[in-house]
């Protein structure tokens, strides 16, 4: 499992912790941030833009739509690295 500070600059700058668990058995990702109650579960083979719209449409339920569109971007980023 890895943790990653998502310092995130739109509106009030807040930063998050991001837990991501590489599953390599079922071939997916489960990322989760506790401090806002959210967590998703990311198959590796799903494209790259419809992740970041389905992450952001997702964290807009716990947070501001900056802030989600922000942390979308950054978790991608962090799932594609792995």
């Amino acid at each position: 499992m890895k943790i990653r500070k998502a310092h995130i600059t739109s509106g009030q700058p807040k930063t998050y912790n991001v837990y991501l668990h590489e599953n390599k058995k079922e071939y997916k990702t489960l990322v989760a941030v506790p401090d806002i109650e959210w967590s998703i579960s990311i198959a590796y083979e799903d494209e790259k833009e419809q992740l970041i719209h389905t992450l952001e449409h997702s964290l807009m339920e716990r947070a501001e739509t900056d802030e989600a569109r922000e942390l979308a971007l950054k978790i991608v980023h962090w799932v594609t690295e792995m």
